[in-house]
């Protein structure tokens, strides 16, 4: 089959692999037929993530067909149309039985990380009954793929973690489509004030449609004091991170009013400042988390009943043999304005 691997920081190549086999029988083998490009397989790609070695088979989002499952599946069969989740799941260890998910005993998120990933022909799934989700007849299978990662990432990470609240003023720093899947969700529960920032003004101009009540671009360096008179020098109570960059990291910490909450979704590869010197005093919530995907089926509910359309996402479709070409879309969003790249068997 055809794969997308990891050589080495800054290095990747599609190759001939293998097809993958049940390995356990908890194990299930899909055939992928739509995948994307992470945010996150750009953190590996700069060698931000030393637990990807060299070697491996990237991706970590996708929807296909369940081809073989092992003795001990029982959920799923050969013909299945299924979702894949980011995170895999046994749902028996402790910290599953704590619903967090990414921090399973024998899994987490390891598609794409310490095991081969989705961006194949082929994929082996670990844990099927709890890390692959029925697609319902009918639903539409590219809209499909935003549930692997971003919407609950953007969600769990983002909002809930960030305690989002009826009435609330909220600011999302990074406007690429982890900070819009938490813009999108984030509305669930009726924030006062969406406040998008980011460099691109083309990024900004789409968060308007998808909720934002008011953007900022950063690139003046004034962001903090436009996001301070938009809150009548209070700040806002939820800052979201969602870029994974020292600078981010540093502006949430300077719009975050007495008593907020500094939600952090970004992967860093770099080291951050906390300035406890000016923060000490300020009765502040400072989260961290791994997406654990517990919000899935809701999700998916939401989606299905048509309250939640993330397919305007989707800005660029390439066939598997084209996935050079669109991670070099992806990588390049600034130019080619790209959010999610879809890539269809």
């Amino acid at each position: 089959m055809k794969a997308l691997i990891y050589l080495g920081p800054n290095q990747k190549a599609l190759q001939e692999r293998p097809r993958p086999g049940i390995t356990a029988p908890t194990d299930a083998i899909v055939k992928i037929t739509r995948t994307t490009i992470c945010g996150t397989d750009l953190h590996i790609l700069k060698g931000d993530v030393p637990t990807c070695q060299p070697g491996r088979i990237l991706g970590h989002e996708g929807v296909g067909i369940v081809d073989l499952v092992g003795s001990g599946v029982t959920e799923f069969k050969p013909g299945d149309h299924v979702l894949i989740s980011c995170v895999s799941a046994c749902g028996k260890c402790t910290n599953c039985r704590r619903q967090m998910y990414s921090h399973c005993a024998t899994g987490g998120w390891i598609l794409g990380n310490s095991i081969d990933g989705t961006q194949a022909e082929f994929v082996r799934i670990p844990h099927a009954d709890m890390s692959l989700y029925p697609i319902p007849k009918g639903a539409d299978e590219d809209a499909m793929v935003m549930l692997s990662d971003i919407l609950p990432t953007g969600h769990e990470c983002g909002v809930l973690n960030g305690r989002v609240a009826p009435g609330a003023s909220v600011a999302i720093v990074g406007a690429g489509p982890v900070g819009l899947a938490a813009l999108i969700t984030a509305q669930f529960y009726a924030p006062g004030q969406l406040i998008m920032i980011d460099l691109d003004e083309a990024r900004l101009e789409l968060s308007k449609r998808f909720g934002a009540t008011a953007t900022v671009n950063s690139g003046d360096g004034q962001a903090a004091a436009a996001v301070m008179r938009m809150t009548d020098g209070q700040g806002v109570d939820t800052a979201i991170e969602a870029v994974g960059i020292p600078a981010t990291f540093e502006l949430c910490q300077e719009i975050v009013a007495a008593g907020g909450t500094i939600a952090n979704i970004g992967v860093h590869g770099k080291k951050v400042d906390l300035h406890l010197e000016r923060l000490w005093d300020r009765n502040l919530c400072i989260t961290t988390r791994l997406v654990d995907t517990s919000s899935t089926p809701m999700l998916l509910k939401t989606l299905c009943s048509h309250r939640l359309d993330p397919k305007p996402l989707i800005t660029h479709r390439f066939k598997f043999d084209q996935i050079l070409d669109a991670y070099e879309t992806f990588a390049n969003a600034a130019k080619t304005r790209a959010l999610k790249v879809l890539i269809e068997a």
